[in-house]
């Protein structure tokens, strides 16, 4: 028997520590917070998106950065075994659109108190408002941490505690501190599945979301990132499902290269739109941002047609040929210049962390510490919207409880 701190009361620093403590160790979670689970609370919208009812090749294929270093991980504890696993546990869930999983109840709050039991049956000692300062290492071997409640003792120690998005849930950055203080490379954090902020947005859109519209990112000419569906204008970028998506493929380039494109017609070729404008000024009469209306929200024809270079009260008759091609154009590949992200306290989660490169990534044991182990957010792994970002904290929180 061993024992075994968790350092983090997220979903990685519970679900190790339940796995650990039915492998026969004594456990101990240290959590800085009052309460346990503290983000998950706020995942999902409050409903908690725990994973994705999908294959292992479709979580990878929806990582963003490190899939190959978490394959292991998600294999060994894939979906399937995550949604067995809480209905083990007493909870109902059900698959959504996009195969998004979420607890029967809509409530965040019923993921955490069956993980709250499961801890109390397993006689796992939760200590909160337990501030860890630092690792008591000796000959390169993990022997203990030391906190603001003393020194506790320990053959092994996870570090679950996560990035540093939403800094009021208690992710504040503690494992890159105790992580460097080890000699572990940490990887530049930045925000992802994020707002992006642009140079020039589309003001008093007034939060307007768009359906069916495809967004583009491009560096030069090189593909970042497209596809359709709900974009949200807002007064500092955009947002919405496809905007925070797009936000981490961009997220580590110079954005002074980057193009955001949208075209907000996506079903229609530069032919048909063509056509289908020029007849709709055939057929009605008035200025042009009132006839427009019928093809486009008010709150986007100022700025297109301010970008085409067309006087807004033109009357649609004196419209001409070549001033359709231009507000075509502009309807099909809409520009923005991204200058950035909303700040990272903002972010769905963190993007960089913890070095992967001298982490085992089948025990998810450091290479460098003898008995340290690195679960979730803290570490340089994240993913797409849709329970992928849990199901990895999940998944290594699952192998380094084995192991630890």
């Amino acid at each position: 028997m061993k024992k075994i701190i968790v350092i983090g009361g997220g979903p990685a620093g519970m679900i190790s520590a339940i796995i650990s403590a039915r492998n026969g160790n004594t456990v101990i979670i240290l959590e800085k917070n009052e309460k346990l689970g503290k983000k998950l609370y706020i995942t999902g919208k409050g409903r908690c998106n725990l994973t994705n009812n999908s294959t292992v090749d479709e979580v990878l294929d929806n990582v963003i950065t490190n899939s190959n270093f978490v394959k292991p991980a998600i294999e060994k504890f894939p979906p399937a075994d995550v949604i067995s696993f809480f209905e083990e546990l007493g909870l109902s869930l059900k698959t959504e659109r996009g195969k998004r999983v979420f607890p029967s109840s809509d409530k965040a709050s019923d993921v955490t108190k069956v993980l709250e039991k499961e801890l109390k049956n397993l006689k796992i000692n939760v200590k909160f408002n337990t501030n860890v300062t630092d690792l008591i290492i000796k000959d390169k071997k993990i022997v203990g941490v030391a906190t603001n409640k003393g020194d506790f003792n320990c053959d092994s120690v996870v570090i679950a505690t996560g990035g540093i998005s939403y800094p009021t849930t208690g992710s504040t950055g503690d494992g890159y501190v105790f992580a460097k203080k080890c000699g572990h490379k940490i990887k530049d954090v930045v925000p992802a599945l994020n707002g992006i902020v642009c140079k020039y947005p589309i003001k008093n859109a007034n939060n307007l979301t768009l359906k069916n519209v495809t967004l583009t990112a491009k560096k030069s000419d090189r593909l970042l990132y497209t596809e359709q569906g709900e974009l949200m204008l807002t007064d500092y970028g955009i947002s919405g499902p496809i905007g925070i998506t797009c936000s981490s493929y961009i997220n580590r380039q110079d954005l002074l290269n980057v193009k955001l494109y949208v075209d907000f017609k996506p079903a229609l070729s530069n032919e048909k739109l063509f056509t289908r404008i020029s007849t709709d000024f055939e057929q009605n009469y008035g200025f042009i941002k009132d006839v427009l209306r019928k093809l486009l929200p008010k709150e986007v024809i100022l700025p297109i047609l301010q970008k085409a270079g067309i006087y807004t009260n033109k009357d649609v008759k004196q419209v001409t040929k070549q001033e359709i091609i231009k507000l075509v154009d502009n309807l099909k590949g809409y520009v923005l210049l991204p200058t950035g992200l909303r700040d990272i306290k903002e972010a769905i989660v963190t993007a960089g962390g913890v070095d992967v490169s001298n982490i085992n990534r089948d025990t998810l044991e450091s290479k460098i510490i003898k008995g340290l182990f690195f679960a979730g957010e803290v570490l340089d792994i994240d993913a797409l919207t849709g329970g992928f970002n849990i199901q990895i904290a999940l998944s290594t929180g699952y192998v380094a409880g084995c192991n630890a």
